[in-house]
């Protein structure tokens, strides 16, 4: 399988950002003036090389060090289901996702695993990742996005998520993750077999794309919480995305409140 990891690895080491001006009380965040950085991870548990990056994905605080403000969302694909053990947290949606945004970076070549900041496609080397992240961070927000979680018990939570995005936003669609940390596999086929995977940010339920109107778009859901999260285990992810260029103009995160 050519998966052309080698040199990726060294720069792969992401998770999630400390949360802005998250107020854990009443579950509320809110973005800021400047643009926060969306880092999105493409990742199977049937592909030999992905453990590691599934394993750095929880390490962004070392990474991004102080200044930098980013968000890590893992996708897993299913496009190695066939190669004999099928991934439990892969969607087919995601491997649809993960083509477009290979095309909207102007390229063919599809692997795992494979990282985009805001969009585009993550340069090899353990430094791009940070210098791409502050890249994004340099620019003023061109949107901006509330997030808001209630408890409802009976495994469920109330989402309600808004954003404004300037008319310098080509079609802006607004997208929302449920994520979920602290799930392990136990593979007995493929390329991994016989190994115990670990995985943190895995998105379980997707939300989007949320067209706007008049320069605002809102979602407003009950929705039940991912089988087994509890606490800290689970969390939100915002973002704002051009459809035609795929480039994201602003994302937001929010741990999900504990009653």
């Amino acid at each position: 399988m050519n998966l052309r990891v080698a040199a990726i690895l060294g720069a792969c080491v992401l998770g999630t950002a400390a949360m802005p001006r998250s107020e854990a009380a009443s579950c509320r965040a809110h973005s800021g003036a400047s643009t926060a950085a969306l880092v999105e991870l493409y990742t199977s548990e049937g592909c030999s090389s992905c453990p590691p990056a599934d394993r750095a994905l929880s390490r962004l605080g070392e990474v991004l060090g102080p200044g930098a403000q980013g968000f890590g969302l893992a996708l897993h694909v299913d496009y190695w289901d066939s190669l004999g053990w099928r991934d439990p947290w892969a969607q087919a949606q995601f491997s649809e996702r993960h083509r477009w945004l290979v095309r909207a970076n102007h390229h063919s070549i599809v692997y795992t695993p494979h990282f985009f900041v805001s969009g585009s496609e993550l340069s090899p080397g353990l430094d791009e990742l940070r210098a791409q992240v502050l890249a994004v961070n340099s620019h003023p927000a061109l949107a901006q996005i509330e997030l808001s979680a209630q408890d409802l018990n009976a495994g469920k939570f109330g989402l309600d998520a808004s954003a404004q995005a300037s008319s310098r936003v080509a079609e802006p669609a607004l997208y929302i993750a449920v994520a979920q940390s602290g799930l392990v596999s136990n593979v007995l086929r493929g390329e991994n077999a016989g190994r115990e995977l670990a995985h943190d940010h895995v998105v379980r339920t997707w939300i989007g794309p949320i067209a706007f109107v008049d320069g605002q778009a809102r979602v407003q859901r009950e929705l039940p919480v991912p089988a087994g999260a509890t606490g800290t285990r689970w969390e939100l992810t915002a973002f704002v995305q051009e459809q035609q260029t795929g480039r994201i103009v602003q994302a937001l995160g929010l741990q999900a409140c504990t009653p």
